[in-house]
């Protein structure tokens, strides 16, 4: 039986294979707003929110916070792509 966790790697897998990079993926940055100021995220396509990231945050905010919220946002985006 094939877990779900190898079944998610498969994707990306072969991207490596490949040898495409995240770069290759990157949209423009994007621009979260919460309530400890804005976090600015890198997302990627909407089939691959794993790599979403921040790439700038509010200085009292940690990074897995703000990585966090980049991919919460990436998500909201990829459930509203399928709603439309």
């Amino acid at each position: 039986m094939i877990s779900k966790f190898v079944l998610a790697l498969c994707p990306i897998s072969m991207l490596a294979a490949c040898g495409l990079s995240p770069e290759y993926y990157e949209t423009a940055p994007v621009s979260v707003a919460t309530s400890a100021g804005t976090v600015v995220c890198q997302l990627y396509t909407p089939q691959i929110v794993v790599w979403d990231r921040s790439i700038d945050r509010p200085a009292k905010m940690g990074v897995e916070d703000a990585d966090q919220i980049c991919k919460r946002e990436g998500l909201r985006r990829r459930d509203e792509l399928r709603h439309e």
